[in-house]
């Protein structure tokens, strides 16, 4: 009897506990809306945070599974710390450079943002009727998906210092400026730039930092041969990367669909349906085209073909039909697959087609809102403009990351340096860097 009573006392607190923070926000462009609303917007905020948080496993697992098993306790090391860091640098100073009061540029208020931070210091953020720390949370994880895109395309030769220092300036201040621009009320944002979940502002700054890092490492030992073609290093496991690669479709549901902030049934609906489309036709498109251009319905290609479907519809993905969703998607298959090729020929080393993924495929799916929003793209009659300010805003992020990419992948080169040593990569990573080994050999005894 008493148990039951705890668990009933204990229901009945969790059912009342968002109404007794109310007044903190509660509301929308200084309109105090709903208690009802208020308490089923956070709720649906938190919980979506937490399935985008459930993508750093789903990234760790497809980055082991298509690297070598030398270098799997790396990988993963990496997609733990790079959140870890992330989670104190966005909390002292990237939050408010993103969406704090300021500039155009940057934010200037809001640092070390705590349960008495004034919500007037935000005013990006008045749109979204949810507590403070419950929109900080949410744009953590999103920080924290921009961070850890890098360490796929640097894998099996990166310092581990190195990396760690990489993932602190990411959070800290290379992807809070440009997410200001765009989401933080900047210059960007007042030119009518869309980005609605963070094609170009998450996924293209993550994918143009790797580029960055990729040029400046160098190719794996034995990734070229003597006449300088590409030779395949195969990763060791197939079925992580599957399963990775499911885990992080069932995160995206948290990334578009929450980034309303809000529990509103139609447009979530709606993100969910095209956001799922894509995806699939993503898969497609690359399935499809590597079996023509190879032979062979590749396997790897066509599990990037699906991250590269969800990277792409993630900015249009509450713009645009479900009609325009499968043809982004399915464009964005093929086009990865291209770029593959492409990033190969010209001796960029990229184990996990990060670049080609995040990079390109999230600069497309940008782009293509021009195209295919219902209300201002060129083939809905919208004319040139939109499509215009897509691709300004494309461009600037791109320079944007490349410079302070070599400026910040350079400094870390030239001090605690940034490739392993011959003997460390050959060995592998796991040994080298962290003296353990992801898959322990078993010696027989008598």
């Amino acid at each position: 009897m008493v148990r039951k009573f705890l668990c009933r006392w204990a229901f009945l607190f969790l059912l009342l506990a968002p109404s007794l923070v109310w007044a903190l926000d509660g509301k929308v462009d200084g309109k105090a809306v709903s208690q009802a609303q208020y308490m089923a917007d956070t709720v649906w905020v938190l919980v979506t945070a937490f399935l985008v948080f459930w993508m750093q496993p789903g990234f760790a697992l497809l980055e082991a599974g298509f690297t070598r098993a030398k270098n799997t306790v790396n990988i993963l090391m990496k997609n733990v710390m790079d959140f870890c860091i992330a989670s104190v640098a966005y909390w002292a100073v990237g939050f408010a450079v993103m969406f704090g009061n300021g500039t155009p540029l940057a934010g200037l208020s809001g640092f070390f943002v705590g349960p008495h931070t004034s919500p007037s210091l935000f005013s990006a953020l008045a749109w979204t009727s949810v507590p403070l720390l419950a929109a900080w949370f949410f744009q953590l994880v999103f920080a924290g998906t921009a961070a850890t895109i890098v360490s796929g395309a640097m894998a099996e030769r990166t310092r581990f210092p190195a990396y760690l220092l990489y993932s602190l300036f990411i959070s800290l201040i290379i992807y809070p400026v440009s997410g200001h621009w765009a989401w933080g009320g900047g210059w960007l944002s007042s030119l009518g730039f869309k980005d609605f979940a963070g094609s170009t502002v998450v996924h293209s700054v993550g994918g143009w930092l790797a580029l960055v890092g990729a040029y400046m490492l160098g190719p794996r030992l034995g990734k070229y041969s003597k006449d300088g073609k590409p030779q395949a290093i195969p990763g060791h496991s197939l079925p992580l990367a599957f399963l990775g690669a499911f885990i992080l479709w069932l995160g995206w549901f948290g990334f578009n669909p929450g980034s309303t902030m809000a529990a509103a049934p139609a447009d979530i609906a709606l993100i969910a349906v095209t956001t799922n489309i894509a995806a699939a036709t993503g898969a497609l498109g690359a399935m499809f085209f590597a079996w023509l251009r190879f032979g062979k319905p590749d396997a790897g290609l066509t599990l990037n073909g699906v991250v590269a479907g969800l990277v792409a519809i993630t900015c249009p993905c509450a713009f645009v039909s479900v009609f325009g969703a499968a043809i982004i998607g399915l464009l964005a298959g093929i086009v990865m697959v291209l770029s593959v090729l492409f990033f190969d020929r010209i001796k960029i080393d990229d184990p996990v087609g990060a670049i080609s993924v995040h990079g390109v495929c999230g600069a497309l799916g940008t782009l293509l809102l021009g195209l295919f929003d219902v209300k201002d793209g060129l083939l809905y009659g919208g004319g040139l403009r939109q499509l215009g300010v897509q691709a300004l805003g494309v461009g600037t992020v791109f320079v944007w990351c490349i410079v302070t990419g070599f400026l910040l992948f350079g400094i870390l080169k030239a001090t605690v340096g940034l490739r392993v040593s011959r003997d460390e990569e050959v060995e592998g990573l796991d040994l080298g860097e962290h003296g353990i080994e992801a898959y322990n050999k078993l010696e027989m005894t008598p």
